[in-house]
């Protein structure tokens, strides 16, 4: 029976990875990222299935091979917390989750969106204070009328503009890669005429190396409406926060959102009591509530969830079976 140890596992959802065991695996659930400090955890094991932000460097990987762990597999999209060269010089294999429920993200990135649009952090954070009043600041659009653009339509962004089609949105899309899915639900245009045009810009862009890292810097900013407001729930490595910061405390835009952080290994799953320790962050927090932050809660749902275990499972079920799967991810 293999014996796996799933790492970042919260405590409601355990009955799901104990439901969807229909392979009879020999779990080990552990609440706690992986780490430097927990990785003996892993000892015993034949496979490691990891979530984002878990350690799974040359010196976590070099302990995996002398443990004989082969499988180091995870229950995300993305695959850049694995040192995939390492993973080869020791012959392991990896494999991902390429998709799970589109809508987990799409809903989350439309409600951060829609909360400054019509700065209900600001009205209900008023309230909350006592303070009841109807401010000038409070004064918004209606989106039904406006202008939405999505930035990558792959299944998130797509799902994410039908649903502002829904509403009757115009909805500007670009993509290098414009999908025939896409286009019953988007105009596609230039980068330049949607950041020009729209009054909420949502990011769905894939992170690769090298290549988009910092797209929304600057240059990118100046080029969006003053009225407009930014929402990230895509990749951290895809934001230049500093310049985020400076547009927001300067009004070249007129609000963030943001479902992951900087320095994210840092951050995510602590609490700082009010003393935010990283120092971007702390600013971006500081801004609220022109800048909305969640701790990375986009797939955070039972469908998506559901997805990723079950996947992740079956990508076990064909390694043993095949010694491949279809979700392989390619080693350097």
């Amino acid at each position: 029976m293999l014996k796996i140890v799933a790492y970042g596992v919260r405590e409601n959802e355990v009955a799901f990875f104990e439901k969807l065991n229909k392979y009879h695996y020999d779990l080990k659930l552990e609440q706690e990222l992986l780490t430097h400090d927990n990785v003996a955890t892993a000892k015993g094991a034949d496979a490691v299935l990891l979530r984002a932000n878990c350690v799974a460097d040359a010196a976590n990987l070099a302990k995996f091979n002398d443990w004989g762990i082969k499988y180091v597999f995870t229950r995300t999209v993305g695959f850049n917390h694995i040192d995939l060269k390492t993973c080869a010089k020791y012959g392991m294999k990896v494999a991902r989750v390429p998709a799970y429920s589109p809508y987990a993200v799409a809903e989350l990135a439309l409600t951060l969106g829609m909360m400054l649009f019509r700065h209900l952090a600001l009205a209900t954070t008023s309230t909350d204070k006592g303070d009841f009043r109807v401010l000038p600041s409070m004064f918004s659009g209606e989106i039904h009328s406006g202008t939405v653009g999505i930035i990558g339509t792959g299944r998130i962004g797509a799902t994410e503009a039908k649903l502002y089609h829904g509403f009757g949105t115009n909805v500007l899309a670009y993509d290098p890669y414009p999908s025939d899915y896409a286009k019953q639900f988007v105009t596609f245009v230039s980068q330049d005429e949607l950041l020009a045009k729209s009054d909420i810009v949502s990011i769905h862009v894939p992170y690769f190396p090298g290549q988009n890292d910092k797209l929304i810097n600057a240059a990118f900013l100046s080029k969006m409406k003053k009225s407009a407001v930014l929402v990230n729930t895509a990749r951290t490595q895809l934001a230049d926060y500093d310049a985020i910061i400076a547009a927001v405390k300067n009004g070249t835009i007129a609000g963030f959102a943001s479902d992951v952080l900087p320095n994210e290994a840092k951050v995510m799953g602590h609490n700082f009591h009010g003393q935010i320790t990283d120092s971007q962050t702390k600013q971006l927090q500081e801004l609220y509530p022109k800048v909305l932050l969640t701790p990375h809660i986009g797939s955070y749902t039972s469908p998506a969830l559901t997805d990723m275990i079950a996947v992740s499972y079956e990508n076990f079920h064909q390694v043993l079976s095949t010694g491949h799967t279809d979700n392989d991810v390619k080693l350097e």
